[in-house]
């Protein structure tokens, strides 16, 4: 009598589909990919050497992996304890697929409401490292400006109106970190100033609370920006609304939409603070 036929076991059909994957996977992607996934809540910080380990890969592919991370903003190294963690710019790869309440979820509600009152484009970003990362940003309408800013916009915070905003606001051991990781960075911005060149300038924005600023970015775009201060008094990011020039002059964007902003700015503490996690996950590198 004839024997049916029996599927193979999943075991024996394994090497060829493997081999088929991975022919078709780029494997340094995927280790990069695997570097990543090593960090999580209970391991936020680790050594080259944890990685590696984490990871099982060598040394010299670890390292080679982590100074490209490094590179492209997604990884960060303490250069005093040279112990690697992720950076908020990782967040971006997620955001448009993450179903959950997240950062950009509790800046939103507030944000919309502060253009519809004002008229004007509206944003929420934090310091990252060297750099002002945009969290969130919400368009008036159809309105574009002549500059490409975008969820995940990475800016030097010193020669941004909405990182100076969040610069003014910090305590002065995390100003002082600031100024370590932006002194040798180098950036292809038409501002040149150092983060020592707007030390004034921040004293300044401290005392009044708030900055009325032209864009260092384009021509013709005022900024006004007020911060998000977590309980502790400390910028935890800052809320900006930008406006063409022609439209508004700096006493009129104050009148029309300065305490909108401190509202929407509070909200958001209030959020991020009810939220609880989200506070952390936003720390600056201290």
């Amino acid at each position: 009598m004839r024997q049916p036929k029996t599927a193979k076991p999943a075991s024996e059909k394994k090497p060829k589909d493997s081999a088929a994957a991975a022919k078709s996977t780029v494997q340094s992607l995927a280790k990069g990919f695997r570097v990543l996934e090593i960090f999580s809540d209970d391991r936020d910080d680790l050594t080259l050497s944890e990685v590696a380990s984490e990871a099982d890969l060598d040394a010299g592919t670890t390292y080679r992996l982590l100074t490209t991370l490094v590179n492209l903003g997604y990884v960060h190294r303490d250069e005093k304890t040279k112990r690697f963690s992720l950076t908020l710019k990782v967040l971006d790869l997620g955001f448009h697929a993450i179903g959950r309440r997240d950062i950009r979820s509790i800046a939103r509600p507030a944000l919309r409401r502060l253009v519809h009152d004002t008229g004007e484009a509206a944003s929420f970003a934090v310091l990252e490292g060297a750099d002002v990362l945009y969290i969130e940003r919400v368009r008036s309408g159809l309105v574009r400006f002549g500059v490409d800013i975008r969820v995940g916009t990475t800016i030097p915070a010193h020669i941004s109106v909405i990182g100076q905003c969040i610069l003014a606001f910090l305590s002065p051991a995390s100003l002082d970190a600031y100024m370590a990781v932006s002194r040798d960075r180098t950036h292809n911005f038409r501002d040149k100033r150092s983060a020592e060149d707007v030390l004034p300038t921040l004293a300044s924005i401290r005392e009044k609370g708030y900055v009325v600023g032209e864009s260092t970015l384009t021509e013709g775009l005022r900024i006004l920006a007020v911060p998000v201060l977590g309980q502790d008094g400390d910028a935890i990011g800052a809320v900006s609304i930008t406006t063409p020039t022609v439209r508004r002059l700096a006493d009129n964007l104050e009148k029309g939409a300065l305490q909108g902003a401190k509202a929407a700015a509070r909200e958001i503490a209030a959020a991020i603070e009810a939220n609880g996690s989200v506070e952390a996950s936003i720390a600056v590198h201290r």
